[in-house]
């Protein structure tokens, strides 16, 4: 038998206690006893329960029932969905049924029968997983339909090296391989990842992404592993880590080599366990969870700088996909582009636009550091700027060579900054559109304008 549930048990009476505790252990996975109420707080913190059963009276002479009401709104003051079911005398139903007015989830009476005391809690226990279940889904979908909003999630390339690509993709995908995504910046490496998930026999579930380098140190553990309401301050609900969201899909952690070494070591353990703990949670959670991972830094060279763990490393690269720059792969410009300008023209109201052959030879022969981000920033700047059908070598503004030290340089620093400015200067400032416009979260956003000494003037 498969017990599953925790039940807290609050009475004085130690004898209903040891009755109750008796009875409710052959069928739950917990039971706890408490006869002091004003432990309760800490009990709820402690053990979590499913289900609380609560007694009505605690002082000596006491039988109005005011104790067990204000303790139950205090339990519903901490933890709104919790599931009480009040415990009371048959003289005290009136004001049972006031209790259920206040959230008792239902009331037990004294003497009680055992059949009609465990169909009771099992109700309660129902209640409560639905509750769960549903603040789950709900999550998730708000997860599932930002993921579906974001743009570009087809892969698209002929070239010889983005085929050989796929055709590892489709291999990978119909595994549970844990998968590394190796590529420069901009170069697609999240496209990827999500064409692995479309392909896997977990499709169907959702695809959550977490950029690993927009999450401080201190929060490390609350974005990935959750953390339950008063962990710390700010915590003022119950909140769902990343692996929790991604249960039964897919978790795509980017920029992975950012991670310090603390966080390595948690995620390779939760990785080694297939287990997470929420923040100021005792109870571990099973995780069913595919790892796909990306990085443009060089994770082996890191590993002998003693900056990247090297079990770490074996622990995610079961399956390495390297991704082609753009600049090795020139006979995908022209489906990229013919792609992002029939996107864009959509999305600006522009009409049906025609590229010049010049205009493809132009982009054809530039080095594109920035990849398939830069490109797909270069056209909608171009579609947004054009004022004719036509798009022509003069809606574009690339550096000539020898015009300066930022001319077609393939500095990856030199790039990021350039069009970090160029982003901020086309949203006057505004940190959101810039950082939707680049790919990254405000948060990644300010890191890399604080990296690269760029002023904010919004």
């Amino acid at each position: 038998m498969n017990k599953q549930g925790t039940i807290l048990i609050i009475d004085d009476d130690e004898d209903i206690l040891l009755t109750l505790s008796m009875l409710l252990k052959p069928h739950y996975k917990s039971v706890f006893t408490e006869s002091n109420p004003y432990h309760l707080p800490r009990l709820l913190r402690q053990y979590e329960p499913d289900v609380v059963l609560l007694d009505m009276n605690f002082s000596k002479g006491r039988s109005d029932g005011s104790e067990g009401l204000s303790w139950l709104r205090k339990i519903k003051e901490i933890s709104p969905e919790k599931q009480v079911i009040m415990i009371t005398a048959y003289s005290d139903v009136a004001t049972a049924v006031e209790a259920l007015k206040s959230g008792a989830a239902d009331f037990i009476e004294k003497p009680w029968r055992n059949e009609k005391l465990l169909a009771t809690i099992n109700a309660g226990f129902a209640l409560a997983r639905s509750h769960q279940q549903l603040a789950q889904a709900q999550t998730v979908q708000s997860e599932l339909s930002h993921a579906l909003d974001r743009p570009f999630s087809e892969v698209i390339g002929r070239s010889e090296g983005m085929q050989r690509l796929l055709k590892t993709v489709e291999k990978v995908a119909a595994t549970d391989a844990n998968v590394l995504i190796l590529g420069e910046n901009g170069a697609g490496k999240e496209v990827i990842a999500r064409a692995v998930h479309r392909c896997s026999q977990r499709a169907e579930a959702v695809f959550v992404p977490v950029d690993m380098g927009a999450i401080p140190e201190t929060l490390f553990e609350s974005e990935l592993f959750g953390h339950k309401k008063g962990a710390f301050t700010g915590a003022v609900a119950d909140r769902a880590g990343r692996f929790q969201l991604a249960q039964g899909g897919t978790l795509f952690l980017d920029e992975i080599g950012n991670m310090s070494p603390a966080a390595q070591a948690k995620l390779l353990q939760a990785l080694q366990t297939l287990q997470v703990t929420p923040v100021g949670s005792d109870r571990s959670l099973q995780i069913d969870t595919r790892i796909i991972c990306a990085t443009n830094q060089p994770l082996r060279d890191m590993i002998a700088q003693g900056r990247f763990r090297e079990d770490l490393l074996y622990r995610i690269n079961t399956v390495e996909l390297h991704i082609p720059p753009l600049r090795e792969r020139g006979e995908d410009i022209d489906l990229l582009t013919d792609h992002f300008l029939a996107l864009y023209a959509r999305k600006y109201r522009k009409k049906v636009l025609r590229i010049l052959p010049e205009t493809r030879q132009l982009l054809r022969r530039y080095a594109w550091p920035g990849n398939v981000r830069e490109l797909q920033h270069t056209l909608e700047r171009a579609v947004i700027l054009c004022d004719e059908e036509t798009i022509s070598p003069s809606d574009f503004q690339f550096p000539q060579p020898g015009s300066g030290p930022a001319a077609a340089t393939l500095n990856l620093d030199d790039n990021e900054k350039r069009l970090i400015t160029e982003a901020l200067e086309k949203y006057r400032g505004n940190i959101s559109k810039a950082a939707q416009a680049l790919g990254l979260t405000r948060a990644a956003l300010y890191r890399r304008m604080e990296k690269h000494q760029i002023e904010h003037t919004e």
